[in-house]
């Protein structure tokens, strides 16, 4: 009875938030109070993870009281203001994803970082005590989340590929029952697809490197996450049509949630 009372309670709540905008009699009828409830249930309500995009592949990430980096690049003037984070993961070796001047700009102190041994091989020595390399189908556990390093690769597989598999990780983060993928740079690779009960997922879509838009969306269509936001869109003859991307998404699935963040802020 109690639990069903701070349920009850902690609906209300949402309900009165989703509702600030308009009157209402006061009441909460028994199809909103269902409603909350099932969101509850099924871990729909993902308001705890934030995804504050600094540029392309970088972003802040804020999950609960937690926050870190992914592919920090830009320099310190890119994090003014920001938060320090907690931890920081890096996906693969290009200058878009490792950039060891922002790190050293940073001031990170011992803060760790998660690498794929590419990686460490390109940072500088006195780095290395604060790095977790993490090789494709690794795990750590790292201030309350299970952190996973997922293939991240081109195909056809070869050699001479942008992405060799092996080489660069994506992540499967899980923290109190959600699931976050950061594919990094990917194609529409099997490991992706295989996925199962995925909550957020940051996925790319620009040519040479990764994915069509129509590669993407196919790929989301069949692991199918509660919530997608395109990332890495930026290619080399321009960016990838994400409206496209949630067009097609929409259309194959109306239950699964696409939202476009400004990923490349015009410079002053």
């Amino acid at each position: 009875m109690k639990q069903l009372i701070t349920l009850l309670s902690f609906g209300f709540l949402l309900i009165s938030s989703k509702n600030e905008n308009r009157e209402t009699s006061g009441e909460i009828t028994s199809a909103e109070v269902e409603e909350v409830s099932e969101d509850l249930k099924t871990g729909k309500d993902l308001s705890l993870i934030s995804i504050d995009p600094v540029s392309h592949a970088t972003a802040i990430i804020t999950w609960g009281n937690e926050v870190f980096y992914i592919d920090p690049t830009g320099g310190a003037e890119a994090f003014k203001g920001k938060v320090k984070p907690g931890f920081i993961l890096i996906s693969d070796i290009h200058g878009d994803h490792t950039d060891p001047e922002t790190l050293k700009a940073l001031n990170l102190g011992d803060t760790k970082i998660i690498v794929p041994q590419a990686v460490k091989e390109l940072l500088p020595k006195e780095m290395h005590a604060q790095l977790i390399v993490l090789n494709n189908g690794e795990t750590t556990d790292l201030m309350g989340f299970k952190i996973e390093a997922i293939p991240m690769y081109n195909l056809p597989e070869a050699p001479d590929a942008f992405h060799p598999k092996g080489r660069g990780n994506g992540y499967l983060l899980e923290k109190d029952g959600k699931r976050l993928y950061l594919a990094g740079d990917t194609e529409d690779i099997p490991e992706m697809r295989n996925l199962k009960n995925i909550d957020i997922a940051l996925i790319p879509m620009n040519l040479p490197y990764t994915m069509t838009v129509d590669q993407a969306a196919e790929a989301v269509l069949t692991f199918k996450p509660k919530l997608v936001y395109p990332y890495h869109y930026r290619g080399k003859d321009g960016f990838a049509d994400v409206e496209k991307f949630k067009e097609l998404v929409n259309k194959g699935n109306k239950d699964i949630e696409v939202k476009l963040l400004d990923w490349y802020p015009k410079k002053k």
